[in-house]
């Protein structure tokens, strides 16, 4: 079964694998709590940034590893 969703916490709760694709290409794969747990993905797709005010921020403060 293939599950597309957008919201990503949701759907690491309900799986137990993922995939992270970027631009058409598979850019990560692992364990729903595995990918969970890293901090890529809790700081681009998790809400990693809580408390941040969003107005203030022009760029991310990293670039996403696995697109360099």
């Amino acid at each position: 079964m293939l599950l597309v969703e957008q919201n990503a916490l949701a759907a690491l709760e309900i799986v137990s694998e993922g995939y992270l694709i970027e631009n058409g290409r598979v850019v990560m794969h692992g364990t729903a709590e595995a990918l969970k747990s890293n901090s890529d993905i809790q700081e681009f797709y998790l809400g990693g940034g809580e408390g941040t005010n969003f107005h203030n921020v022009k760029h991310y403060s990293r670039r996403k590893r696995w697109l360099s």
